[in-house]
């Protein structure tokens, strides 16, 4: 994480876990679960068209989970980066157009 990313991320009040946040560990907890379930029939060598579905079924969850987080951050950091101008709204939109390439 570069400087501005760690100076954005310092002046965040923390309120407690954003709803947002607790859904997505929920999310999370499951797709875990899920992963720990791939592993086991991998382990126990079950019909590959069964792994892949399953491998699919969690990159669907998580890909369900990035877009929920990726609103969030649209909803507020960028809006709010993009109202105050300036250099910060330019570099929260590049932050954000180089993290979506890497998709």
């Amino acid at each position: 994480m570069n400087n501005t990313n760690e100076n954005r991320t310092k002046n965040i009040v923390k309120k407690g876990p954003h709803p947002v946040n607790k859904d997505a560990l929920r999310r999370l907890k499951s797709i875990e679960g899920q992963v720990r379930g791939i592993h086991r029939m991998v382990e126990e060598e079950k019909y590959c068209i069964d792994i892949l579905t399953q491998i699919s079924a969690a990159r669907a969850a998580l890909n369900k989970v990035g877009i929920q987080i990726l609103k969030r951050h649209i909803g507020g950091c960028i809006i709010k980066a993009v109202k105050s101008g300036g250099k910060e709204r330019e570099e929260i939109i590049e932050e954000l157009i180089d993290v979506l390439s890497r998709q």
